[in-house]
């Protein structure tokens, strides 16, 4: 287990520089995330949520997961994951199978041709995420911030 943070910071201000850090750090994550939803869209015309939605499913077992846990995965309503799976399923990379063992719960399935916009679609997301964000640092500063962010992943999953 990671060790908690030595000395907590007490009550903060506007101007204190860690909130400058904080701000860095959305900053980072809202930039990376619009660069790399420009690339997708531009280059095979599917929004980064899509291509979230193809990868949890190719990862699951038989390429299907339970909308709520899909919803889950991606930190999403069960609404808005509903109408994004409305739109996959009506570009064909996704349908929705009954649970045979619980009436009121619904699959998301890849398809094949779900699986095949993934396949495209993964080289032009991975160069996207190595030439955006890797290439800024070192393997052993990537293995330190993994670390870092391990702390604040489970403090906010109540871990």
């Amino acid at each position: 287990m990671p060790a908690p943070n030595p000395r907590p910071p007490g009550p903060l201000r506007p101007s204190d520089w860690r909130i400058g850090i904080w701000r860095q750090f959305l900053l980072a994550h809202a930039s990376l995330m619009r660069t790399l939803e420009e690339e997708l869209q531009e280059t095979c015309s599917m929004p980064l949520a899509w291509y979230d939605v193809l990868l949890q499913l190719v990862e699951a077992p038989e390429y299907r997961l339970r909308m709520a846990e899909l919803a889950d995965r991606l930190l999403m309503s069960r609404s808005g994951l509903t109408r994004m799976v409305d739109r996959l399923q009506a570009e064909g990379w996704v349908r929705r199978e009954p649970s045979a063992d619980d009436a009121r719960g619904m699959y998301a399935v890849l398809t094949r041709p779900g699986f095949e916009a993934l396949r495209r679609a993964a080289p032009v997301h991975l160069a996207g995420i190595r030439d955006h964000f890797l290439i800024h640092f070192s393997d052993d500063e990537l293995r330190q911030l993994g670390t870092l962010m391990d702390r604040a992943v489970d403090d906010a999953q109540g871990g």
